[in-house]
């Protein structure tokens, strides 16, 4: 067991020890949600509890929520068909759909959009301002990243050095502390923020939007994808489902096409090249 992983489940086991007791037998194999790690494992897996519920109910077996240090090595666990069902970004999803069998379920309904941010008053509000500077990303896997980077190229700005963090609140915390010059997020992290951390940042660009957090279905439950498919729809439509996409102001779910994804290619071969960087 992985030492990161066992750290999610155990919060998972914990978590789930303090809803109603489920009538599970001992023998149950436990259904792998697996979480792309756009922010810490701990807000991860509190976010993803309504999901769990529902789909817990849908299916009659216990399901996990769990992730991974980052999002290559997400890419990687997911491409050894270590999860159930993915939840990740569109590029990712590009990546599975097309090198390892996953079957696309639904996405979020909201836009996925990434910013680049700066200090407020720090000067840094335009691409030159960033010549020679650090910038922060999440991971050379991540789709915010990438499209920062590219971002970057065709501004065409100089002697940029990118370092990666874990997540979007530590983004915002280095470059609030002059750590780092700007750094890259998904406009909902950004929204995420506690209010008084929004006010000192500042956006300087945003990307159009992009296909986001996709939900992906492992090859080997494929006889479950009507059932899965219909449950997810089905949650979104009650009390806890709504309250749980407006609290993540994600708006509710709705189909992704083939040519949606099929248009990250270019991003998932970047993905391809980093994993072959990285055995």
């Amino acid at each position: 067991m992985r030492p990161f992983s066992l750290v999610a489940l155990v919060v998972v086991g914990a978590l789930t020890a303090l809803l109603p007791a489920a009538a599970w037998s001992q023998d149950a194999t436990p259904f792998r949600i697996g979480i792309a790690p756009h922010t810490s494992a701990r807000v991860i897996i509190e976010q993803y509890q309504p999901v769990r519920r529902a789909m817990e109910a849908a299916i009659g077996q216990p399901v996990e929520i769990i992730t991974a240090p980052d999002f290559t090595a997400f890419a990687k666990r997911a491409l050894e068909q270590d999860y159930d069902i993915v939840v990740t970004t569109g590029h990712q999803a590009q990546l599975l759909k097309s090198d390892a069998g996953y079957r696309p379920l639904l996405t979020y309904t909201a836009d996925f959009r990434a910013v680049v941010v700066t200090a407020a008053g720090s000067g840094r509000d335009t691409a030159e301002s960033l010549r020679g500077a650090t910038v922060l990303g999440l991971n050379p896997s991540s789709l915010v990243t990438l499209w920062g980077q590219h971002w970057l190229t065709n501004k065409a700005v100089p002697d940029v050095q990118i370092r990666y963090v874990s997540a979007a609140d530590s983004v915002a915390q280095l470059v609030l502390s002059g750590e780092a010059a700007a750094g890259f997020m998904s406009l909902a992290n950004r929204h995420k923020l506690p209010p008084e951390v929004q006010a000192k940042l500042t956006t300087i660009a945003e990307s159009p939007a992009m296909a986001g957090r996709v939900y992906l279905l492992n090859a080997r439950k494929a006889a479950l994808f009507d059932k899965i498919h219909d449950a997810l729809l089905a949650f979104g439509v009650t009390t806890e489902g709504k309250a749980y996409f407006d609290t993540n102001a994600l708006d509710g779910y709705r189909e992704i096409s083939d040519a949606e994804l099929a248009a990250m290619e270019p991003l998932a071969d970047e993905v391809r090249r980093v994993l072959k960087a990285k055995p």
